[in-house]
């Protein structure tokens, strides 16, 4: 998939550099070729000798020998991609920043390749106002942001900041550098539930996992399109290649897509809560012996799908979107679909171990009748979707 393509690989200090090597096997066997750039951290944990030897390639980590030798311009230029794996956090901050002091850095700011960024720390490292900040400001600048993901750490400890598997990397490369039928598409995918407050501790949720949500945005992203996911509370990875927006309530999520438009086109896929408490309690509610429980007053949340499907200027040319049903399922969604104004539905029958499992089987509801799905892998779903997709918008 990759044959032909020219990848600058930049391991930069973090003790998950030894996943650099198995991602440099993985893309030559996809036919890519791979240059290294090895910084004076990233020595810590791998070696030249490593890397040369995987690449095929001599291993550039001195600024002065390289403009001695090809420069630090040419060295830009090469590839079509420029992808640093692992990200430490000194390496995002130069970056966001502008920052050149060695030979990573330059090239980094001298190319105008793609750039794609696996970052790789601490969870407290992660999770700082700083280093989020600066995540922010460099995919505001097209670079694409693969992970991290979520698990256990070097140390005794868990949680963002764990760099992506060799794997997944190579398909957040291979999405980025995609000249699939999506390429030069916008689409923004909802996924997960919404958590409505009722007090400091309690709120109104569905049970979705955001699996089908997170599938669909990595299917589309592996199609060459550039993904918005609008997530909800989960704890899926983030998919590849993909930007993701984290939400909590009905109304944080209708803003986020709003503000993600305009989009060529919108899959509403998350488990929206229809109701939200009309008034959240500042301290939590507590429980008094033999007293009634205390009322708890609804207000209707905005209708998402309805809102993305209304005519005007902003409208996606292709709206899509979900109903959960446990019975009359495909009545139901049909009624749904007119009543929204969106061009599709997928339709779902969630009253067995659907929501939270690995298998779906759904019926995509068009203005040209209803198709019937087998029960297949979310993840297959999902590629389904996404080529109809495709289809839709070529």
């Amino acid at each position: 998939m990759l044959a032909g393509r020219r990848i600058l690989l930049i391991v930069s200090g973090s003790v998950a550099a030894y996943k650099a090597l198995e991602l440099t096997r993985l893309l030559r066997r996809d036919g890519a070729q791979v240059m290294a750039v090895l910084t004076v951290g990233g020595a810590r944990f791998v070696t030249k000798e490593a890397l040369a030897a995987i690449t095929g390639e001599r291993v550039h980590d001195d600024l002065w020998a390289a403009e001695a030798e090809i420069g630090h311009i040419r060295l830009a230029r090469w590839p079509d991609m420029v992808a640093v794996v692992p990200g430490s956090a000194d390496l995002i901050a130069k970056m966001a920043h502008g920052l050149a002091d060695d030979l990573a850095t330059c090239v980094l700011l001298a190319t105008r390749a793609k750039i794609l960024l696996a970052p790789a720390m601490n969870p407290a490292m992660w999770d700082h106002a700083a280093t989020q900040r600066n995540i922010a400001a460099l995919r505001s600048r097209g670079v694409t942001i693969a992970g991290p993901a979520n698990g256990a750490m070097a140390e005794p400890e868990s949680g963002p900041g764990r760099l992506m598997e060799p794997p997944e990397l190579l398909d957040a490369i291979r999405a980025a550098l995609s000249d699939g039928p999506l390429k030069g598409r916008h689409l923004i995918v909802t996924s997960g539930p919404t958590h409505e407050p009722i007090d400091p501790v309690r709120y109104i949720a569905n049970r979705a996992s955001g699996r089908q949500g997170h599938a669909i945005a990595a299917a589309l992203a592996a199609l060459g399109a550039r993904v918005t996911l609008v997530s909800g509370p989960v704890t899926q990875p983030d998919p590849p290649g993909v930007a993701v927006v984290r939400v909590e309530t009905a109304r944080e999520m209708l803003a986020a897509c709003e503000a993600a438009l305009p989009a060529d086109g919108v899959v509403c896929n998350a488990a929206v809560a229809d109701w939200r408490t009309a008034r959240a309690a500042d301290q939590k509610m507590k429980k008094v012996p033999g007293a009634v429980p205390p009322p708890l007053e609804l207000a209707l949340n905005p209708d998402i799908l309805a809102t993305l499907s209304a005519a005007g200027p902003q409208r996606p040319r292709l709206v899509v979107g979900f109903a959960a049903e446990t019975e009359h399922v495909i009545d139901n969604a049909i009624s749904k679909r007119a009543r929204k104004g969106c061009d599709w539905i997928v339709a779902n029958d969630v009253s067995g171990d659907v929501m939270g499992g690995a298998e779906n089987a759904v019926h995509l509801v068009t203005e040209a009748g209803v198709e019937d799905w087998p029960r297949m892998a979310k993840e297959e779903v999902a590629r389904r979707l996404a080529a109809r997709i495709a289809e839709a918008l070529a």
